[in-house]
């Protein structure tokens, strides 16, 4: 029985202590992946403002695996949404801002972190060159556990961001190629 107690004290203990820890760790992890484009802003923008579009560079659009469902082409694009679902893996994409310079969105999945995506288009001082930046903020709760899982996040979304802008940067000089 002794050892019993030693044992759920050291148990709690080691909670305690792990729980007052994770209070030290951000409840909020950026992202950010970015390219430079040799191509003109209008291609690229048209690209990034319309989910439509995603198709052409998006890997998640693009695999024969997804299927995608599109708003309704009236809506303004500041309301445009996307549903797709991608490896029993069902995606909420919604259009919050968007202007000439940035695209705003939220991606909802179920069972998974709200994941508000910012992708900024800057100019480069060279000659048709432009920056993609694609930021993406994920708001954790305050469990120990996610805060730890906060962590390993640009390990494990990085990737996908900067493969989306390879995409992106490959499609829109090709299209934009003489």
């Amino acid at each position: 029985m002794r050892y019993i107690k030693l044992f759920l004290v050291g148990i709690i203990g080691l909670f305690i202590v792990v729980t007052l820890m994770s209070l030290l760790l951000p409840s909020e992890v950026k992202v950010s992946r970015a390219v430079v484009i040799n191509a003109p802003t209008d291609k690229v923008y048209t690209q990034l403002a319309n989910f439509k579009n995603w198709k052409n560079w998006q890997p998640m659009f693009a695999s024969n695996l997804s299927t995608t469902t599109y708003s309704d082409s009236t809506v303004t694009p500041q309301n445009a949404f996307c549903d797709i679902t991608y490896q029993d893996r069902h995606v909420h994409l919604n259009m919050i801002a968007i202007d000439s310079i940035s695209i705003n969105f939220l991606m909802q999945s179920k069972g998974e972190y709200e994941i508000v995506n910012t992708i900024n288009i800057t100019p480069v001082k060279a000659d048709n060159q432009i920056q993609v930046e694609w930021r993406a903020l994920t708001k954790l709760h305050w469990y120990p556990w996610d805060k730890f899982y906060g962590i390993f996040i640009d390990k494990i979304t990085g990737d996908g961001y900067e493969d989306a802008l390879n995409n992106l940067k490959a499609f829109t000089e090709k299209a934009s190629a003489p």
